[in-house]
């Protein structure tokens, strides 16, 4: 059970960075001209990469006395929990800094224009 909830805060740390990283594509189109380009992609990722970066660092140095101290008498609930969090945490996060950028060039250049076509039809 420890380990499902866990699995849940790690699955909301995740689709927050998710959502950031293609937010601000959507913000750099929209709001600084860029063309859908590796460009705009290579761009957006690396402005994004900082707080991705420090969101797991922060939470992997607060779990770091969960994962070490084990042995402890009352950390039989928090160290799976912080197991979970801290293993999901690295590989979310190179997962998506390569993922969510190749997944976006895939399959977001319709989407993402014709967001932007409908969104500059209503200022109008």
């Amino acid at each position: 059970m420890a380990a499902l909830v866990g699995f849940i805060t790690l699955a909301g740390i995740s689709v927050r960075n998710g959502i950031l990283k293609v937010s601000h594509y959507l913000n750099l189109m929209r709001m600084e001209g860029e063309d859908f380009d590796q460009k705009m992609i290579v761009r957006g990722s690396l402005e994004r990469l900082s707080p991705v970066l420090m969101t797991a660092l922060v939470t992997a140095f607060a779990l770091a006395p969960l994962l070490f101290e084990a042995s402890r008498p009352g950390t039989e609930i928090l160290h799976p929990v912080a197991v979970v969090i801290f293993s999901g945490l690295v590989s979310s996060t190179l997962l998506d800094t390569f993922l969510t950028p190749a997944m976006f060039w895939l399959f977001g250049r319709k989407p993402a224009e014709r967001l932007l076509d409908d969104r500059d039809a209503e200022a109008f």
